[in-house]
């Protein structure tokens, strides 16, 4: 089977864990005999030479294809201009909103025969998504393929505009819906991108029970085409970690994510604080950005206990194993997670984990100590367990390495592929 897939990051460019995610299934589809061709809006050379990578800004638009102008009049109602930061840094949260010389896109702009695509999160976003769902249209009549698979709702145009050109069978998946991003206030824009992209879809897999039935509850889409398929976790040689040079005497606490409204950083602090009344011997790490860091940053100088907390900024690929290395406690104390594959790559490198109630990984993992994420006490005795009784802390990585070390991409991928065959 030979599928085009659609996605906006691939490792080692990534903001989170969607560019892992895609790179993960993407190899697993590989390991079970398919065949993928991967359209990223920029490729910059240095991604893994086993995965057939298409760059659209490498791709030129021919317009004699009638399917553009066609194509446009569904792209207008979009709004260029919103400022959309879903997977931004703080760094380019900061200078986008801060920035009051808005990018305007014209159509020349966007049919361009040069356009070059930034393949970041900026203010030009739906500049893009628009030229990308064009190329996209390029692409699928170029291309043989028997599936359209796209991820996340900056691809669903693209992939919709594959499906009407090429006529074949779109699959689409949600990682993350508008309400866990932005909790009850939804940016209208993108949620009706999600709600058409689902509604084109001939399937829709997400990424947990819990993303499903927000799918099908918040966005009416018919629950004979949704189906649940749990991320998996990449595996990664962590030896030449296991005798890192730690240079402090504490237990570290660590906090990895984008430091968002999504992902709970303000309870990850408030449970530090109590800990800290406790006990000094405790350190706490935030790793990270995003756009409550400064929030969060003044929220422990409040609390005075900035010498024993700590803010690394964003981390990526061999940064992350480091800093699991480092830790004793992994936290994710997340208010709505579609899924959550950090807290597997915690476990993977022999750290206990606590997660929120409310994450679409906690449906998977049993060697996981699991709280609800407002639960402030609950999420501080839980820290105070695992840092303080040696016995606890050795039965959940022992039994939590296990558990993590039999959920693989190939198994996630092969049951893409059943997802797939419902489509024949």
């Amino acid at each position: 089977m030979k599928i085009l897939m659609f996605g906006w990051e691939f490792p080692p460019h990534i903001t989170g864990g969607l560019g892992t995610a895609c790179y993960g299934l993407t190899k697993g589809l590989m390991n079970n005999q398919q065949e993928v061709i991967f359209v990223v809006p920029k490729a910059y050379g240095d991604e893994s030479k086993d995965i057939r990578l298409l760059s659209a800004s490498d791709v030129n638009l021919d317009m004699r294809n009638t399917a553009f102008s066609e194509y446009w009049t569904h792209l207008k109602y979009i709004e260029i201009d919103s400022i959309l930061v879903p997977y931004a840094d703080d760094e380019e949260f900061y200078r986008i909103t801060r920035n009051k010389e808005h990018h305007t896109a014209e159509n020349e702009s966007v049919f361009s025969k040069n356009f070059k695509f930034s393949g970041k999160y900026g203010n030009s976003l739906m500049e893009e998504v628009k030229r990308y769902a064009l190329i996209a249209a390029q692409v699928a009549s170029e291309q043989e393929h028997d599936i359209i698979h796209a991820h996340d709702w900056l691809t669903y145009e693209a992939g919709i505009s594959a499906k009407a050109v090429s006529g074949k069978p779109l699959v689409v998946h949600m990682h993350a819906t508008e309400f866990d991003r932005s909790g009850e206030h939804v940016n209208q824009t993108v949620y009706d991108i999600e709600l058409r992209g689902m509604q084109a879809a001939d399937r829709v897999i997400t990424v947990s029970n819990l993303t499903r039935n927000i799918v099908i509850e918040r966005y009416g889409i018919d629950p004979a085409k949704v189906f649940t398929v749990h991320n998996a976790v990449e595996y990664s040689d962590i030896s030449g970690y296991h005798n890192v040079e730690r240079h402090v005497k504490e237990k570290v606490v660590t906090f990895l994510g984008r430091i968002t409204f999504q992902k709970g950083p303000e309870y990850f602090v408030e449970a530090a604080a109590k800990i800290l009344k406790r006990d000094k011997n405790v350190r706490f790490v935030m790793a990270g950005s995003g756009d409550m860091l400064n929030k969060m940053i003044k929220r422990v100088a409040q609390l005075k206990i900035a010498t024993k907390f700590h803010f690394t900024g964003f981390l990526k690929g061999e940064e992350v194993d480091h800093m699991f290395a480092l830790s004793d406690v992994y936290v994710m104390p997340s208010v709505s997670e579609p899924f959550g594959i950090s807290p597997l790559e915690a476990m993977r490198s022999n750290v206990p984990v606590i997660i929120s109630k409310q994450s679409g990984v906690s449906e998977v993992l049993h060697h996981a100590i699991k709280v609800d994420f407002w639960d402030i006490d609950a999420l501080a005795d839980s820290i105070w367990g695992l840092t303080h009784y040696d016995g606890l802390s050795k039965m959940f990585v022992s039994l939590g390495k296990t558990e993590v070390d039999n959920m693989k991409w190939d198994n996630a991928a092969a049951k893409v592929i059943d997802v797939y065959n419902t489509l024949n």
